[in-house]
């Protein structure tokens, strides 16, 4: 035992003589076996002959290339210790040897990117630490390599990857990427790379960091924001053959069409979207899980301000469809009032762009003076239907808002001789549910009684607010139509009248936004 410590003793001093040699010499390169002997002390048994290799090899590095290989290997080696020290040593020391020989970023960002799975807390602080100095020195290669543990990596190393980007690098981004342009462009090249497999969080985490960028910003022509879109898109896998059994996609395509209505507004192109929902979904709709239908038709409805003339035109008859489906014919019937919202909604917003196309789908009589105008053709029985569905919801829909006013007054009594918490917290749900509803019917009549006439005027505002969006502060009584009152049209035979302009414009959890 006593020659086992004398020898690492004699091994320590060994070390710093060879390191108070090349620390003294004018011409270091003439020392070449001071250094292949630090190099050597790595493959021995001392622990603090290992610690102080680990201090030395980067030390001396830049003065001897010829022996680069072995160093890097050697500090490598060292970081695969069963000794605590010796490895936390080696991560502290392997961004030194890129001060003067910035080619070796990309290798040894790679080694630190498997060492972030490490459970010791001291370990992986020093990982942070040097990946955050090596980021600092070179950023364009040392994102690189790290994005590649993100595109092909070995699961729980990408894990952590995507871990230390969205803690570490993303939030001081403006001090890492310079010059800026070029970096938010080269960044945006390895996400899109990095986004074949993953999940929703992460989808959103990279989708909202590129958000971000300044290339991507308020501003910037559409072309820009459709990159974006574009993006969306390949994660909603919109070319792929659609298979109604398939929830996934469901839920993946519902997912992303939330996530690019703010870029529709912005002016992106929604049609890829309307024109896969027309094609494969709208028909097969009644097949789609219940609890999905809404969520979709939500996302057809905050989208169709922004769908193009020719988008429209295409879309409004599935929607006229699905519309004529859910209005009671009989008003014994009890219509499902959200979807009702929504398809008016989108049924406005859509006939808007295109008015004559109402003329065969409804029986209107809308003159645009173009021959899709159809008015020789006799659509009177069309006309008939819809107005008497029309008729019916109306009633249906007064009806059960008499109800719910009379329920929103019987939670406010039960809200206020409520005496636990509990039945508090129920009874304001209660209310709460009430007053959502009320506003659903108020929207649905709204938008509803500019349909009765032959030439009909559609709402292409922003004046309906749909109900899940409203906030939730109006009183019953203030969100109440007025008896026997109108709501201002917008819109004449597809003309604006008054009011603004409307902006023109795997795994994947689901993260729904409507």
């Amino acid at each position: 035992m006593a020659s086992d410590t004398s020898a690492d003793a004699a091994e320590v001093e060994r070390l710093y003589e060879f390191g108070e040699r090349l620390n003294e010499a004018k011409d270091k390169s003439e020392h070449v076996s001071d250094y292949e002997g630090i190099i050597a002390a790595v493959e021995g048994h001392c622990v603090k002959a290992k610690q102080l290799a680990a201090q030395l090899i980067p030390r001396f590095f830049k003065f001897f290339p010829g022996l680069s290989s072995r160093a890097v290997t050697a500090l490598f080696d060292l970081v695969e210790e069963d000794d605590l020290g010796i490895r936390v040593q080696a991560i502290r020391s392997l961004p030194l040897l890129c001060k003067d020989t910035p080619e070796y970023v990309s290798k040894i960002v790679d080694v630190l990117g498997q060492l972030l799975t490490s459970e010791e807390n001291v370990e992986r602080d020093a990982v942070h630490k040097a990946l955050m100095s090596l980021l600092r020195q070179d950023v364009k290669a040392s994102l690189t390599a790290l994005f590649r543990h993100v595109e092909i990596g070995l699961e729980n190393v990408r894990e952590k990857v995507i871990c230390f980007l969205k803690d570490k690098v993303f939030p001081i981004k403006a001090e890492l990427l310079k010059p800026q342009v070029e970096m938010e462009r080269h960044v945006t090249n390895l996400v899109k790379k990095s986004l074949q497999d993953v999940t929703g969080a992460e989808f959103k985490l990279f989708m909202d960091f590129l958000r971000s960028f300044s290339i991507f910003g308020i501003g910037v022509p559409p072309e820009y924001i459709q990159e974006l879109i574009e993006i969306i898109e390949g994660q909603a896998d919109l070319d792929a053959q659609f298979n109604v059994e398939d929830i996934d996609h469901i839920d993946r395509l519902i997912s992303c069409m939330c996530m690019a209505l703010p870029f529709f507004a912005r002016g992106a192109s929604s049609s890829k979207f309307l024109g896969y929902i027309n094609k494969h979904i709208l028909p097969v709709f009644d097949k789609l899980p219940e609890e999905r239908k809404l969520d979709l038709l939500k996302n057809v409805a905050v989208s169709s301000p922004y769908a193009t003339a020719q988008d429209s035109r295409q879309l409004l008859p599935s929607i006229v469809t699905l519309l004529k489906k859910y209005m009671p014919r009989r008003k014994t019937e009890g219509p499902k009032y959200d979807y009702l919202e929504c398809l008016f909604f989108s049924f406005h917003h859509l006939a808007h762009k295109t008015p004559n196309s109402t003329n065969s789908l409804c029986g209107y009589k809308i003159v645009t003076g173009q021959p899709s105008d159809r008015l020789g053709e006799d659509f009177s029985e069309n006309y008939k239907d819809f107005t008497e569905r029309l008729n019916s919801t109306e009633e249906v829909v007064r009806s059960a808002m008499k109800k719910l006013t009379q329920g929103v007054a019987d939670h406010n009594k039960a809200l206020s001789a409520a005496k636990t918490e509990e039945e508090k917290a129920n009874t304001k749900t209660e209310q709460q549910r009430a007053t959502m509803a009320l506003r659903n019917c108020n929207n649905i009549l709204a938008m509803t009684q500019p349909l009765h006439a032959k030439a009909p005027l559609f709402i292409g505002d922003n004046k309906i607010t749909l109900s899940w969006k409203e906030p939730m502060k109006q009183s019953s009584a203030s969100i109440m139509p007025a008896a026997g009152k109108r709501k201002a049209a917008v819109v004449v035979n597809g003309s604006r009248n008054t009011g603004t302009t409307a902006d023109k414009k795997a795994r994947v959890d689901v993260l729904f936004a409507t």
